[in-house]
């Protein structure tokens, strides 16, 4: 029982960091900062890394669930999971509304969001980040339109990601939604291995 406990009070204790770090007025716009700053570390030139995307509706909400999977090759040349980040949301009863979870895994020693080394226990443990979330989408930018889906081995050309507390109303079709202009929404870029044209102007003399 002891030992239980104390579990719950260091889950409790690694809820409470993260919160503390995203309570602010612009809470959206630090959730979204910290999405952004997973997705630039993790992948990089070089680096085997998967990203699979997946939304849907639960109990009217627009949740989103995205997994960000880096792997590596022992001596053995057998494939290891170096780091596996998740970003979930899932509705809560209680407050009738979405929570934001965070899941990191892996071998990788370091968890950059967190202050402190996490326990073994704690790496498969999902962290609430924030809790009022009404509307939650994570999407791929496919020309003028988006996919709400992604699970080919490639990596996506970008991800756009959006995120709101406002208050929501219901659609015709049923759902739930809020207002456009209450929704934040960052667009962050993921495929570097693209070709870029740089244009040299020459300087004159």
């Amino acid at each position: 029982m002891i030992a239980v406990l104390g579990i719950y009070s260091r889950a409790e204790s690694s809820a409470a960091a993260i919160t503390r770090k995203l309570d602010s007025p612009r809470l959206a716009s630090e959730v979204l900062q910290r999405i952004a700053e997973d997705l630039d570390r993790t992948i990089s030139p070089g680096a085997n890394t998967k990203v699979t995307i997946d939304n849907k509706f639960e109990n009217g909400f627009s949740t989103a669930r995205m997994t960000v999977l880096r792997t590596i090759y022992d001596n053995e040349n057998k494939e290891q999971t170096f780091e596996r980040i998740i970003w979930q949301s899932n509705y809560d009863n209680d407050a009738n509304g979405l929570v934001l979870y965070r899941s990191h895994s892996g071998i990788a020693l370091e968890d950059k969001l967190l202050d402190e080394q996490k326990e073994d226990w704690e790496k498969e443990l999902f962290v609430p980040i924030c809790t009022g979330v009404t509307f939650f989408k994570i999407q791929v930018p496919s020309g003028e339109d988006f996919q709400d889906k992604w699970t080919g081995d490639s990596l996506p050309p970008g991800i756009v990601v959006t995120i709101s507390f406002a208050k929501p109303f219901k659609t015709l079709a049923g759902t739930l939604d809020v207002p456009d202009e209450e929704k934040v929404t960052r667009n962050i870029a993921i495929d570097r291995t693209r070709k870029i044209k740089f244009i040299v102007v020459k300087k004159e003399d």
